[in-house]
């Protein structure tokens, strides 16, 4: 009562209103009856929520103090997730380049080897996804993540001792590992600071800067090319050392830029935090409203094997982690071709690192376009038709018409088109993290999310063989296949969520309000089971 006390006080102290300006962006207050409010309080009390001490069902703000708190928590969050996501491109992208310096020559590795490289990072990527998302929610995210990036930084730099097809396998195979769960445990921890709505767009910033990396980083390459020779060493191998080297430094610089929650955000380099105490209280609360759900556990409970596999068993969000396995098989295939194949098609080293530059650009623009239309219009399996309809017609391309793969710069057309399609993973990340409805269901299902999209690409980087080259046609019939399906699927997809729904709508409707009441206050449904939940199609 006393906190309670204090922050109405501290309301009225602080700002003086209209009713008309005063209030939440998120509709409704889901805590503006009295029993739902207390049933909430008791609940956040029980699972000693980090925040607990900042919610109020009663307190108000403005339409523009939420817009400059979220400005504020732009910079604060998703630029440091953004600068800490860089870090894992350059790792992701200096093999890539590496491949247009000759390193698989010197290696004396065939393509088949480079597939079983990529194969087994993405392998061991997949086992460590899980069991390092439960370790960030075991003992913090801004812990473990630095811990991890500095981890795989050495890793990375070790790449430049390779000398073998052993020794790329081993590197490949250790790089995996270390990098397992980065991703998702990142869309964890911006989901502990914005609404599911501003989420989505929040999340495609991590892959608006994989665009920017992709950009950067082959004008990095080839500068860096120009050492070979310096220390006895290949340019590649440069590379790897110096690229590393940056990535060792962002994971310093990570202790310091991830915070625990909304309410413990000092440290060395914010001694007075980030807040004030009224945008704390306004951080808090508009998080809650929006999601009653994200103050049901502290943010460093572990989770049990019992959670864990109710978590992993949840039928309803099964439809999302196949479309996660599915829909990216296009990416996976021609992606880490794109460079080998511009020059084995004639183009020059340096030639090949500019052409791959249109790609990022284009691509990240697509992403932006698409969510914000998910956003504006609030649709998410309908709009992936268009994606899957882009790659069906390119995929067709690189099949039937008889250029591909032997006129240059008409295979270098398509598949830049081809990979330009709007990557929808970020959406499907904030589709999965809305569904989930709960701290712990969702602490897995973005992780079993990453899980499938790597068994996606694991697959997906088998596609393109050598026994098949140069024109890939088995390889692309298999490709438009799987693309052609996808439609389908995603139809389905919706069709199944608004089934889910319908169902629900007419057990709830046909509920008293007191009944109602008597449910959200005693019921032992949880997470997306609650029959007051509707899931997002």
């Amino acid at each position: 009562m006393e906190a309670r006390e204090s922050k109405e006080a501290f309301l009225k102290n602080e700002v003086e209103s209209s009713d008309a300006e005063l209030g939440s962006s998120h509709g409704e207050n889901p805590f503006a009856d009295p029993v739902v409010a207390d049933y909430y309080r008791k609940l956040y009390q029980e699972a000693d929520y980090e925040c607990r001490n900042a919610f109020d069902p009663e307190f108000q703000w403005s339409k523009e103090e939420e817009k400059q708190l979220v400005r504020r928590l732009d910079y604060k969050v998703t630029f440091s997730a953004c600068i800490l996501f860089c870090a894992m491109q350059i790792d992701r992208n200096n093999l890539y380049q590496a491949t247009s310096d000759d390193m698989l020559q010197e290696l004396d590795v065939t393509t088949n080897d480079y597939n079983l490289g990529n194969q087994l990072f993405n392998v061991f990527h997949l086992l460590g996804t899980v069991p390092v998302q439960l370790l960030a929610k075991r003992y913090g995210i801004e812990r473990v993540v630095p811990c991890q990036m500095i981890l795989w930084s050495f890793v990375a730099m070790a790449q430049a001792g390779m000398s073998n097809k052993a020794g790329f396998v081993t590197v490949r195979v250790l790089l995996g590992l270390c990098e397992a769960g980065f991703a998702t445990i990142m869309v964890t921890w911006l989901t502990c600071f914005y609404t599911a709505k501003e989420l989505g767009m929040r999340i495609s910033c991590f892959w608006i800067a994989q665009g920017l990396m992709n950009v950067v980083t082959p004008l990095a390459a080839y500068g860096i090319f120009r050492m070979r020779g310096i220390c006895g060493l290949s340019g590649w191998q440069w590379l790897f050392l110096l690229e590393g080297a940056i990535t060792c430094i962002m994971g310093i610089l990570g202790f310091f830029l991830l915070v625990p929650s909304l309410v413990e955000t000092k440290n060395f380099l914010h001694p007075k935090g980030w807040f004030t105490e009224r945008q704390e209280l306004i951080a808090v609360n508009r998080l809650l409203r929006d999601d009653p759900s994200k103050g049901d556990m502290n943010n460093k409970t572990g989770l049990s094997t019992k959670l864990f596999i109710e978590a992993l068993l949840d039928y309803d969000l099964w439809p999302l982690y196949l479309l996660a396995a599915v829909h990216f098989f296009a990416e996976a295939a021609a992606g880490p071709y794109l460079l080998i194949t511009l020059k084995d098609v004639g183009f020059s080293t340096f030639t090949v690192q500019l052409l791959a530059i249109p790609n990022s650009v284009s691509n990240t623009i697509a992403i932006l376009v698409m969510l914000k239309i998910y956003e504006v219009v609030d649709e998410r399996s309908l709009l992936s038709l268009f994606p899957c309809i882009w790659k069906v017609v390119l995929v067709g391309c690189l099949r039937w018409w008889d250029g591909a793969f032997e006129k240059a710069w008409e295979t270098y057309a398509l598949m830049i088109v081809l990979l330009a399609c709007p990557y929808i993973f970020p959406m499907m990340f904030s589709w999965a993290s809305r569904n989930s409805n709960s701290i712990r269901t969702r602490s897995v299902s973005t992780a079993v999310l990453q899980v499938f999209n790597v068994v996606g690409f694991v697959c997906g980087n088998q596609l393109y063989r050598m026994d098949d080259a140069p024109l890939y046609h088995r390889g692309n019939t298999i490709l438009f296949c799987l693309m052609l399906a996808n439609i389908p699927l995603f139809i389905g997809v919706k069709l199944y969520y608004m089934w889910r729904n319908k169902k629900r709508d007419l057990i709830w409707n046909a509920m008293t309000e007191k009944e109602r009441l008597s449910y959200i206050e005693n019921t032992t449904d949880k997470g997306n089971k609650r029959l007051d939940f509707r899931f997002a199609h």
